[in-house]
């Protein structure tokens, strides 16, 4: 693995990615498509609980959600996996044994990542240790805004070599790092560090994933994909909360990166509240008429 020649990165057309997403939120989708995408939506979800008052009963009470959706409703899938911090991977991993959700933790001093390497190498390994199937990683994004490109890329290449079979994602914090051209380079350098996904956000800061950004990271894994022969898989996390919204994502996935991407091992969602809306949709489906977002469990 080596750092990209950076000054090789395509140049963004901002206007050019706007009339491009705004093509993909136009698109209709039949009822029956709908539906289907619905499902796979469900199925895409990484359920999240990353608050300082979380403690171990709120977790599994997470982590029962993420087993029972909603039990009345037959031919549910399940979501993809439960992301929780560090100290609560083993009560997570417990939880959800047999079930076939994987336990993803963030780490690196999330959500900021000021710390030293050395410090999120242990939070890193202390995940994997507990049991995490997956590590949610973040970027030192004031060393990229220096200019310090090396430093970002051995830092994913180091805490990638400790997660051995664990998948790692690399959030990007595209809320933070101030233009397109910025997130293309920082997905590049991500992938060639050896991200498996790259990720928007952590959910913390605003703005978080918005469809232009997640459009010009899915263009940089298209591009890598057709150097290397390697997929990489993409997150959006943070903001989106609707039905409406996960199928615009999902029309502009297959649209760019085609069928082989849709699936739970190669795009996810980071958004808990997008569920209850999904639950609501597919009962009116059902039943004929809305439920109470209040009828969900929310947690």
């Amino acid at each position: 693995m080596e750092l990209p020649d950076l000054t090789k990165t395509p140049k963004i057309d901002k206007v050019g990615v706007n009339e491009r997403v705004n093509r993909f939120c136009k698109r209709s989708i039949k009822n029956s498509a709908k539906e289907m995408g619905l499902h796979l939506s469900l199925s895409m979800i990484d359920l999240t609980t990353l608050d300082g008052k979380d403690t171990p009963e709120k977790v599994r009470q997470l982590c029962y959600k993420a087993q029972h959706l909603h039990d009345s409703m037959e031919g549910l899938p399940n979501v993809a996996a439960v992301c929780v911090y560090p100290t609560f991977v083993s009560v997570a991993t417990k939880e959800l044994e047999g079930s076939g959700i994987n336990v993803a933790s963030v780490s690196t001093a999330f959500p900021s990542g000021q710390s030293t390497l050395e410090v999120k190498i242990s939070d890193t390994k202390f995940a994997i240790d507990q049991g995490a199937d997956e590590v949610d990683m973040v970027i030192s994004r004031g060393k990229f805004l220096s200019g310090e490109y090396n430093f970002v890329f051995d830092e994913i290449a180091a805490v990638k070599e400790v997660c051995g079979k664990a998948h790692l994602k690399v959030i990007l914090e595209t809320g933070e790092l101030d233009t397109l051209d910025n997130v293309r380079k920082a997905s590049e350098i991500s992938m060639h560090a050896g991200a498996d996904f790259i990720k928007t956000s952590t959910g913390k800061i605003s703005p978080a994933a918005t469809m232009p950004v997640t459009y010009v990271m899915l263009l940089a894994i298209k591009d890598y994909y057709k150097k290397t022969g390697i997929k990489i898989g993409m997150k959006p996390a943070g903001g989106i909360s609707t039905s409406k919204q996960s199928l615009q994502y999902l029309v502009m996935l297959k649209e760019t990166l085609g069928d082989d991407w849709m699936n739970k091992d190669l795009f996810r969602f980071g958004a808990s509240r997008l569920a209850n809306d999904i639950l609501m949709q597919l009962q009116k489906k059902k039943s004929g008429f809305y439920q109470s977002l209040d009828y969900f469990s929310k947690d």
